[in-house]
């Protein structure tokens, strides 16, 4: 269990990080600081879920689920409580975004009212109809990723685009269905 917790310690501490770094803001020295910078509407949804994959990876579902439901109802932003995030997670805004993902890689940027899941109905979230996605990915505002796809590294995933095939790394994709549009040198 301490392993649990200290896991989750560094999760957090990655995540704030990442969010100070994209803001180009100084280091979070205090832990009064750090404390009160978990409230930000930007991290706050961050950190419920972080307590709700927690939570229903040590069996406690009903506790997993609160956490998911205040997510919802405060930020209107809704996440498997099954769906595994790596370090450096990010919301500029949340409203109206379903993370349903197998899962998703580490510093992922994911704006408002985006869909991550499956095509189809699919209640005992088997992943075989849910993406994957990869690391360092930004996915724009409105844009659907849907169903058992793999998204590689560095992807960017065009505002109101709909991604409906897996996409190999270091490239952008964009349109109604999404089509890679570009090569990203990095």
């Amino acid at each position: 269990m301490e392993q649990d917790i200290t896991s989750l310690r560094k999760l957090l501490r990655a995540d704030l990080d990442r969010q100070r770094e994209l803001f180009n803001a100084p280091a979070i020295k205090s832990r009064l600081k750090a404390v009160l910078s978990m409230f930000s509407p930007r991290f706050a949804p961050v950190l419920l879920y972080r307590l709700a994959y927690q939570s229903n990876a040590r069996g406690y579902r009903i506790l997993a689920r609160f956490f998911s439901l205040l997510n919802f109802t405060i930020f209107g932003i809704e996440i498997a409580v099954a769906c595994k995030v790596g370090p450096g997670l990010f919301f500029p805004h949340t409203q109206g975004t379903v993370i349903g993902a197998v899962s998703i890689g580490k510093n992922a940027v994911i704006y408002q009212g985006v869909t991550l899941g499956a095509k189809d109905l699919d209640f005992t979230f088997d992943s075989l109809h849910r993406p994957v996605v990869g690391d360092n990915v930004v996915v724009g505002a409105g844009a659907k990723v849907l169903g058992g796809i793999a998204l590689g590294d560095n992807v960017i995933v065009a505002a109101n685009s709909v991604l409906l095939m897996s996409v190999p790394a270091d490239v952008v994709v964009a349109g109604i269905p999404a089509k890679i549009v570009k090569e990203r040198a990095l």
